[in-house]
């Protein structure tokens, strides 16, 4: 198995990414696997003759759906630059802190 050097720039950066991505596929499972309880429990409750399709139903999947889109917007959209530039000027400076104590 490959060691990599924890301290190298890209390691972290990569690790970072990783950490990210992990918590959003959890976040999807989540949101998943409530709202499949959700459609089932809906279902199960349905009063004979009533629809389905009711806003009532769909409440928690349009909002936490809202979420989770927005959660995937910071997770797979490369990052702006500025942010990127900001990141590396933060880890310079926390390393040269580090290395002056």
């Amino acid at each position: 198995m490959e060691r990599f050097d924890e301290n190298d720039i890209e390691y972290q950066r990569a690790r970072r990414q990783v950490e990210r991505l992990r918590g959003f596929y959890g976040h999807l499972f989540a949101y998943i696997a409530v709202n499949a309880m959700i459609v089932v429990y809906n279902c199960m409750n349905l009063k004979p003759g009533e629809s389905y399709f009711q806003f009532k139903n769909f409440f928690t999947a349009t909002f936490w759906g809202i979420g989770l889109a927005a959660h995937a917007v910071t997770v797979f959209l490369p990052r702006i630059n500025f942010i990127r530039k900001w990141e590396d000027h933060k880890i310079k400076e926390l390393m040269d802190k580090q290395k002056n104590h």
